[in-house]
C-alpha cells in the first residue's frame, strides 16, 4: 500500500473509533442507567463530560504535537482513550463512568486533531484531497455502525463490551501509527498556561454546574456557587484575550462577520442538534418499548442521509448561496428536529426512517455550510487560530445540546406529573432544543447576500462582492 493511502487510514482508526463509541453510547444509555442504579436523564453527565475534555484540550493538541513529536502524542493520546475506555467498562456507578469519559475526552482531544495536523504536514498539496477522502470515508462510517453495533451488543451481550471493542482497534492503530507515522515537530511560540487555566476551569466548572441542576449532586446553593465561578473565570479569560499577544483563544476574530455567523449562529444551531443522540435513544427505548438493536436501526438513517448530502452539497451551495442555505435549510432543519417529538409508539417505521433520513441530509447540509462559511475571511496565517476556536465551541455548543435536552425533559416530567418516558415529556424536549436551533437564522440573517460567494463557487458569475475585512492580530 502507497504512503498516500496508509497515512491517512492508520489516522482514520482514531477517527474510526471516537465517533464510534460516542455514537454506541447514548443507544446504550437506558440499560446503562439501569444497572448502575441511577435515571437515565442523568447520563448526560456521561455525554457532557467527554465534550467538556474535548473542548478544554483541543486547543493546546498542537503546542503539544510541536512540542513532543507528532507521533509520540498521537500513539500516546490513543493510548489514553484506550485506559479511559477500560474505566467505562469496569465502572460501577455514575461517578466512575463519568470519570472514564474524561479520560477518553482527554485522549481524544489530542489523537484526531494531531492526527490531522500530521496529514496535512505530510501529504504534497497535489495528492491532499486524495488523502483526505481516505481518511473522511472510515470516519464517517463510524457514526453509521455506532448506533445499530452498539444495540445489537447491549440486547445481545452486554453494555459494557461497547468499549472493549475499542481495544483491539486501538492497539492495532498504535502499532502501525509507530511504525508509519513521521514524527513531525515544528519550533513552537510561547504557551499561553494562563489562558489554559483560566479558560479550562471557567469551562468545566460552569458546564459541570449547569450539568448538576437539579440532578442532586451537590446542594443548590453550592450548585449556583460553582456556576457562578465558573462564569467569572471565563469573563477573566475573556479580559485576558484582549491584552495578550498570543492567547489561546483568539476572540478578536467574532468580528469577522462570516465567522461570528459560523461560530455564534452554528453553535445555537448545534445545540439544538447535540441534544438529538441524547433524547432520540431515549424516546424509542423507554417510550415506545423498543430494544437497544431496534432503536440503533432506526437511529442510524439520520447518518446515512448525512452522508448522502455530502456529495451533492457543493453543488446546492453553489446554486443557491451560503446566506439562502442557511437562513431556510436552518429553518427546515430545525422544523424536522422539532418533529420528531411528534412520533409515537404506533408511527410506521417507515415514516419515522425516512424522517430521520431526511433529517439527516438537511442538518449535513447544514453543517458544511456553518463549517465552510466561518473561513471565507480568514487568512492562511490565522486559520490555525480560527480552528481552535470553532473546535472549541462546537464541543461546548453539543454539550449545552444535551444538557439543555435534559432540562427540557426534567421539566416537562415536573409540570405534567408524567412519568419519564412519556411521548409528551419528550414532545415538549424536542420542541425547545428545535425553537433553539431555529434561533441561529437571527445571526444567518445579518449575512449579506452574497457572502462566501467565492467559496462557493460563485463569484465568476458575477456574484463576489468585497467582505468587511479585519486587520490581522499584531505580532508581539
Amino acid at each position: 500500500m502507497t504512503p498516500q493511502r496508509r497515512l491517512p487510514l492508520i489516522i482514520a482508526t482514531a477517527l474510526f473509533i471516537e465517533n464510534m463509541d460516542s455514537t454506541a453510547i447514548s443507544t446504550s444509555l437506558p440499560q446503562i442507567a439501569a444497572e448502575l442504579g441511577t435515571e437515565p436523564v442523568a447520563l448526560k453527565l456521561a455525554l457532557t463530560t467527554y465534550m467538556l475534555a474535548l473542548a478544554v484540550f483541543i486547543p493546546v493538541s498542537g503546542w503539544v504535537a510541536d512540542r513532543f513529536g507528532a507521533r509520540r502524542i498521537f500513539v500516546g493520546a490513543i493510548a489514553v482513550f484506550l485506559v479511559g475506555s477500560l474505566c467505562c467498562a469496569a465502572s460501577d456507578g455514575l461517578g466512575t463512568l463519568v470519570a472514564g469519559r474524561f479520560v477518553q475526552g482527554v485522549g481524544g482531544a489530542m489523537m484526531v486533531p494531531v492526527g490531522r495536523l500530521v496529514l496535512l504536514r505530510s501529504v504534497e498539496k497535489a495528492e491532499l484531497v486524495r488523502a483526505l477522502s481516505w481518511l473522511t470515508v472510515p470516519a464517517m462510517l463510524g457514526p453509521m455502525l455506532g448506533p445499530v453495533l452498539g444495540g445489537a451488543i447491549t440486547t445481545y451481550t452486554h453494555w459494557r463490551f461497547i468499549f472493549l471493542i475499542n481495544l483491539p482497534m486501538g492497539l492495532l492503530g498504535m502499532w502501525l501509527a509507530w511504525r508509519f507515522v513521521p514524527d513531525l515537530r515544528q519550533p513552537v511560540k510561547r504557551m499561553d498556561w494562563r489562558g489554559f487555566v483560566l479558560s479550562a476551569s471557567g469551562l468545566g466548572l460552569a458546564m459541570f454546574g449547569l450539568s448538576a441542576v437539579g440532578r442532586g449532586l451537590m446542594p443548590g446553593a453550592a450548585t449556583g456557587l460553582v456556576i457562578l465561578a465558573g462564569a467569572g473565570l471565563i469573563l477573566a479569560y475573556v479580559r485576558h484575550a484582549r491584552i495578550h499577544p498570543h492567547p489561546l483563544l483568539c476572540l478578536d476574530l467574532l468580528r469577522y462577520p462570516t465567522y461570528r455567523a459560523g461560530v455564534l449562529g452554528g453553535s445555537l444551531f448545534r445545540i439544538g442538534i447535540g441534544a438529538t443522540p441524547f433524547l432520540l435513544p431515549l424516546m424509542l427505548q423507554l417510550g415506545f418499548g423498543l430494544d437497544p438493536l431496534q432503536s440503533g436501526l432506526i437511529t442510524f438513517t439520520s447518518t446515512a442521509g448525512a452522508m448522502f448530502m455530502k456529495v451533492v452539497a457543493p453543488r446546492i451551495l453553489h446554486q443557491f448561496g451560503f446566506r439562502s442555505i442557511l437562513v431556510w435549510n436552518g429553518l427546515l432543519a430545525s422544523a424536522l428536529l422539532a418533529g420528531f417529538g411528534l412520533f409515537q409508539a404506533d408511527t410506521p417505521y417507515w415514516l419515522m426512517v425516512g424522517v430521520l433520513l431526511a433529517s439527516g441530509c438537511f442538518r449535513s447540509l447544514q453543517f458544511t455550510s456553518i463549517n465552510a462559511i466561518a473561513y471565507a475571511e480568514i487568512g492562511q496565517e490565522r486559520m490555525s487560530e480560527a480552528s481552535s476556536l470553532a473546535a472549541v465551541a462546537q464541543q461546548v455548543a453539543l454539550a449545552l445540546g444535551v444538557t439543555v435536552g435534559g432540562y427540557a425533559l426534567s421539566i416537562a416530567g415536573r409540570v405534567t406529573g408524567r412519568e419519564d418516558g412519556d411521548p409528551v415529556t419528550f414532545l415538549f424536549a424536542f420542541l425547545t432544543v428545535g425553537l433553539i436551533s431555529a434561533a441561529s437564522i437571527l445571526q444567518m440573517r445579518r449575512l449579506h447576500p452574497d457572502a462566501g460567494a467565492e467559496m462557493a463557487g460563485r463569484a465568476e458569475a458575477g456574484h463576489e462582492v468585497a467582505e468587511p475585512k479585519v486587520e490581522a492580530r499584531p505580532q508581539a
